[in-house]
C-alpha cells in the first residue's frame, strides 16, 4: 500500500503523518507512507491542505484531520477493495 501525506510540513500535515504511522503499525500491515511536501506535486491531486492519497486515491483534503477511527477505516476499506 501506498500513503501520501499532502502538505507544506504544517502541525496539522505533521500530526496526520503521525496518526498514519501509528495506525499502520497496529494494523500490522506493509506500506510506503512519504510526505509530499512540494507545492506543485500538492496541487496534482489537491489545493486544500493537508491531504490524505491512499493508492494514488485522495482520500482527505482539508481541515479538520481526520480522526484515528477514520484512518483506520480508510485503509482497512482500501485494503478489502482488491
Amino acid at each position: 500500500m501506498e500513503i501520501k501525506i499532502l502538505g507544506p510540513g504544517c502541525a496539522n500535515c505533521n500530526k496526520m503523518e503521525k496518526i498514519v504511522n501509528k495506525v499502520v503499525s497496529q494494523l500490522g500491515i506493509q506500506a510506503e507512507i512519504s510526505h509530499v511536501k512540494d507545492i506543485k506535486e500538492i496541487f496534482k491531486y489537491t489545493q486544500v491542505i493537508p491531504g490524505l492519497l491512499i493508492n494514488g486515491k485522495l482520500k482527505h483534503s482539508g481541515f479538520p484531520i481526520p480522526s484515528e477511527d477514520r484512518i483506520r477505516n480508510m485503509l482497512i476499506e482500501e485494503l478489502n477493495s482488491k
